[in-house]
């Protein structure tokens, strides 16, 4: 079976300063005429720092739309259509945390929410850790966590980590190291 939606048209309802929002109507494989409404997303990605110890870098940060403060590796949004993402990487692992890497690994991508948003989040890991100073942007405040990993696993048991980019880094990381830690 085909469970391929055809766009008939769309129409830009809402235009922002990080997204936005499309009304979209498609022909769906019965042949019915149906709507989406889409958030558009420039994309982004995060970054799973480690340092020579093992530590993993991680950020705390107010989320509005949640109204929480949750616990997360370090990422951002493209600054523009056509940024590289290892370059969004590197520049977002240098604002949040203050550190360059000498090693970086690609491990994928995700799409955090395919039923509204086409947002895609890069994965990488950077590892050979050199601290220079983070420099946030001006409209954003972070605290900045040192945790081993073998805490990080704990962390997503117990709730205190519950951001989806951050919990398939890591364990996309360790699916990757084959390792059991």
């Amino acid at each position: 079976m085909d469970l391929t939606e055809k766009d008939i048209s769309k129409e830009t309802i809402f235009k922002g300063k990080i997204l936005n929002l499309e009304k979209h109507y498609v022909e769906l494989p019965n042949k019915q005429i149906s709507s989406r409404e889409v958030v558009i997303h420039p994309g982004a990605v995060a970054v799973l720092p480690i340092d020579n110890e093992g530590n993993i870098y991680l950020v705390k940060q107010f989320r509005f739309p949640i109204k929480r403060v949750l616990i997360e590796i370090p990422a951002g949004k493209f600054d523009s259509a056509e940024e590289n993402p290892l370059e969004c990487g590197k520049r977002e692992l240098e604002e949040e945390v203050g550190m360059k890497a000498k090693k970086w690994e690609y491990m994928g991508y995700i799409y955090t929410t395919p039923g509204f948003s086409n947002e895609k989040i890069h994965l990488y890991s950077a590892t050979d850790l050199i601290d220079v100073g983070a420099n946030p942007d001006e409209d954003e405040f972070v605290e900045i966590l040192k945790v081993k990993a073998n805490e990080i696993e704990q962390m997503i048991r117990n709730g205190q980590i519950t951001d989806s980019k951050t919990i398939c880094a890591f364990y996309m990381y360790k699916l990757s190291k084959n390792t059991e830690d």
